[in-house]
């Protein structure tokens, strides 16, 4: 509801950025081209280290001190190497310390990759220190929390130094696209899970073509009628590997608004936020991830979470608005 009640923020991003691209048709396709493919953003892995401990300062020595132990400990699996999976994940291991794989090219996304995979690695290391290994392990409701604050916090901290209005317009795209993906779009497929679910429960028959007319409905609802659909984007719907696990695609955009109402109460009220956050990642499944939240800060049985962190989008589609 808080999403839907919203949506005008994000056919207002759909419109500006066609006009950024300067097409005479926006294509689903070009939500993902970049606005700025000709910045200079090379960023070394040594120096992306050293950004990423510095943005991370908000959450105390303690913090601090541990991301530093894990970069410089070989926890991290740096670069692509022949056979090496692609991509990136954490891997937290109870009794020794989590592991991270990297394939790390010198890019300002990279940076956000190792700070959001080094958050998930800082959650294992705080719940596998405090808790038995019977409740180590944290459920997916929570696991996208610390990563994406890290990534809220690395976008805050590079936005203090930054004063290149190029520089600061990449930075703050990246920030609403990222937004875009985790939170707009993984509400539609939580819709359109809802709704074929629904169907199924109303004794109605699935079939292909609805499915697909469904899908393309809710693209076109999301996304404002200034984007093109071409008719394969109906399709997309059987691809998405979340939907043969039922009701799992939400808890995207519930981490990331939990992360982002997170990281503004560390910006605003320091130390009591950051003590509740640590908490927080020292938790695991002690108890019931709402609970958990609530504990930190963050009430996810209400709206509010969701509207903080939907007022950030707002507020960065503004600046966004007057660089452009």
């Amino acid at each position: 509801e808080s999403v839907n009640s919203n949506l005008d923020l994000m056919h207002r991003y759909v419109s500006l950025r066609k006009r950024l691209l300067g097409v005479d048709e926006l294509h689903m396709y070009d939500l993902y081209t970049p606005l700025v493919p000709e910045i200079d953003f090379r960023i070394p892995y040594s120096e992306a280290q050293s950004i990423v401990i510095e943005a991370m300062s908000p959450l105390g020595k303690e913090y601090a001190g541990i991301l530093k132990k894990g970069l410089d400990s070989a926890w991290v699996d740096v670069y692509e190497n022949e056979g090496k999976a692609s991509g990136a994940y954490s891997f937290g291991i109870f009794g020794v310390h989590p592991y991270v794989l990297l394939n790390f090219q010198d890019t300002l996304d990279n940076v956000f990759t190792l700070a959001h995979e080094m958050g998930h690695a800082l959650h294992s290391y705080f719940s596998n220190r405090t808790q038995p290994y019977v409740y180590a392990s944290y459920p997916i409701f929570l696991a996208e929390v610390a990563s994406t604050l890290n990534e809220n916090l690395l976008t805050q901290h590079l936005l203090s130094k930054l004063d290149d209005p190029q520089k600061r317009l990449y930075v703050i795209n990246h920030h609403l696209d990222q937004f875009r993906g985790t939170v707009y779009r993984q509400t539609m497929f939580a819709e359109f899970e809802k709704l074929t679910h629904a169907k199924v429960e109303a004794g109605e028959p699935l079939t292909a073509d609805n499915l697909c007319a469904i899908y393309r409905e809710l693209n076109r609802k999301y996304h404002g009628d200034e984007i093109v659909l071409d008719p394969e984007i109906d399709m997309e719907w059987a691809r998405i590997p979340h939907f043969y696990r039922s009701f799992y695609v939400y808890k995207y955009a519930t981490g990331y608004s939990a992360a982002t109402a997170l990281a503004k109460q560390i910006q605003d009220e320091k130390q009591p936020a950051v003590d509740r956050y640590l908490g927080f990642l020292s938790s695991g499944s002690r108890n019931y991830p709402l609970e958990i939240l609530k504990e930190a800060g963050v009430d996810m049985s209400t709206p509010k979470p969701i509207d903080q962190a939907l007022t950030v989008f707002s507020s960065l589609l503004d600046e966004l608005e007057r660089l452009a």
